[in-house]
């Protein structure tokens, strides 16, 4: 009950709200990425209206599941970085199962 309550404190894997500090150039360049998913988002569905060439689309789908999962990876890396190694060093081991959940769902 007591690493239960001290999971809590620290930020378990059941709140949603726990926060990060992020370098204000790391915000910065985050967020440059999800900007530029956003405009090829939107340029595939400019390329809908236009009726463009399934291929063509296609290949446009696939850049941006590539540049989402590597925008995961960057997140993933400063979890593991940051959190992760936090919470290893003040011992609590259960952070390894839930980076683990992280990474299968990254796939």
């Amino acid at each position: 009950m007591e690493k239960e309550s001290s999971m809590k404190a620290r930020g378990s894997s059941h709140e949603r709200h726990r926060s990060m500090p992020r370098d204000p150039e790391q915000i910065k360049q985050l967020k440059n990425r999800l900007s530029r998913m956003t405009g090829q988002l939107n340029g595939i569905g400019r390329m809908l209206d236009d009726n463009r060439y399934c291929g063509d689309i296609l290949m446009q789908v696939a850049a941006v599941e590539s540049a989402l999962q590597n925008f995961g990876y960057i997140v993933l890396q400063t979890h593991m970085e940051s959190c992760v190694a936090e919470e290893l060093r003040e011992g609590n081991p259960e952070i390894m199962a839930e980076t683990m959940d992280l990474i299968k769902k990254l796939k």
